[in-house]
């Protein structure tokens, strides 16, 4: 368990210092081949945790132009927009993503679950029931790797099974064959559609 406050301090703080080792430097081909093969240009996707938001500027260049990024960091949004001056600044929210009261079709996944206190995991779970639309979904990547401290925090497939069966269909919760090479078998793709 972290000692360290996870908060918008810290995590404004990691992008000042540029200590974001979590940052691929470009959108994963994982979830833009997912929404591009499967959700309809005019569904309202969330990206939480977006930082750099690669996905959201690849999928708003693509016309997904519901398409939302939220992070509890404002240097984070402030180097999005400087990158992305068409993206509509509204539509980056600096928040808690637990206190988010909007409604959503599509939950995209990628780092935002591994950076929470894994003790905040089932609210993460309930949270995200509570905002998807009817028929919503879950898509993404978790780790299926246990680390030693973090973030970021680590889990496995049985765990996430216990944690997800009670609000969600697991519409697909298996190991990811197209994970960048830092992360090649330590990953899960994981598709939940709301009960």
């Amino acid at each position: 368990m972290t000692t360290v406050n996870l908060d918008s301090a810290y995590w404004n703080n990691r992008y000042i210092q540029n200590n974001t080792g979590w940052d691929i430097g470009h959108a994963n081909p994982i979830h833009i081949d997912y929404v591009i093969e499967n959700i309809d240009k005019t569904a309202r996707i969330l990206i939480p945790g977006a930082g750099s938001g690669y996905e959201v500027s690849k999928l708003w260049d693509f016309g997904y132009t519901n398409v939302f990024a939220i992070d509890l960091s404002p240097e984070a949004k402030e180097r999005f927009l400087s990158q992305n001056p068409t993206f509509p600044e509204n539509q980056y929210l600096v928040g808690d993503f637990f206190e988010l009261n909007q409604k959503f079709d599509l939950i995209l996944e990628q780092t935002f679950f591994c950076a929470i206190e894994p003790q905040l995991r089932s609210q993460y779970a309930n949270k995200a029931h509570t905002i998807l639309n009817t028929n919503g979904k879950l898509f993404g990547v978790l780790f299926s790797i246990q680390f030693q401290g973090g973030p970021p925090f680590g889990g496995d497939i049985v765990e996430y099974k216990i944690l997800f069966y009670s609000k969600f269909s697991i519409l697909k919760l298996e190991k990811s064959y197209q994970s960048i090479s830092s992360r090649q078998d330590k990953e899960l793709i994981i598709e939940l559609m709301k009960k």
